[in-house]
């Protein structure tokens, strides 16, 4: 069976879009992740997304335009058998400092609890899988280069193995984040199949070189 690219979610500093659709938006001014509800790409209100963590912010509005991108619908009550996996190059150490500092701030004695759910990796990803309705796998894979490209053979390995038949493979890195959903080929539309994208993920770190490579296909 061939795994392949159903579709691709981009968010960097300067703007988001998505390959297959060929969707690109700059940010107007004094616009980020957190004028992100306001823009359109997340197709059904975030609970709380003004409270996630930066990362859990960019993973949920990446993982929402590559649902997009690849032409799966979803929707808050719709549960689907996808499953997801994400990496970055710090684990949650950002979260776990702000935790830290609040708990120091509060005369060690308190912390917000809003805080606390984000000092594990895996919590972004987490996010996304409740909004999402993902019932599929769900793991953090740690690297301390937070590459992309194992992450795509663990999701390509999970669908090979009958686990899922859909997989979500992303990262976040600072103001940036991209996520790509992988299946088994099934006739529809494709991006590319996995081993083309690998090689763009392997030698591209950033996510907006990966966009001017994966725009070319």
């Amino acid at each position: 069976m061939e795994i392949s690219v159903l579709g691709i979610g981009w968010l960097t500093h300067a703007g988001y879009g998505r390959i297959r659709s060929g969707l690109r938006q700059a940010y107007g001014s004094g616009e980020g992740t957190h004028s992100l509800p306001k823009k359109g790409i997340l197709l059904h209100p975030v609970k709380n997304f003004g409270r996630l963590d930066a990362a859990s912010r960019l993973t949920v509005a990446a993982v929402s335009l590559a649902l997009q991108d690849a032409g799966i619908e979803h929707a808050p009550a719709q549960k689907q058998d996808i499953g997801i996996i994400g990496t970055n190059d710090e684990g949650s150490l950002r979260s776990d400092l702000e935790y830290f500092r609040d708990y120091v701030g509060g005369g060690r004695t308190l912390s917000r609890g809003n805080l606390f759910i984000y000092t594990l990796p895996s919590s972004p990803v987490g996010e996304a899988a409740i909004h999402f309705g993902l019932q599929g796998p769900l793991l953090y894979a740690a690297d301390e280069r937070g590459s992309l490209a194992p992450v795509l053979d663990t999701a390509a390995e999970m669908i090979l193995c009958s686990e899922t038949p859909v997989m979500l493979a992303g990262k976040v890195r600072d103001n940036e984040a991209v996520y790509l959903v992988l299946a088994g080929y099934a006739g529809r539309a494709v991006l590319c199949d996995v081993s083309a994208a690998r090689s763009i993920v392997e030698t591209t770190p950033d996510v907006a070189g990966m966009v001017q490579k994966f725009s070319r296909l």
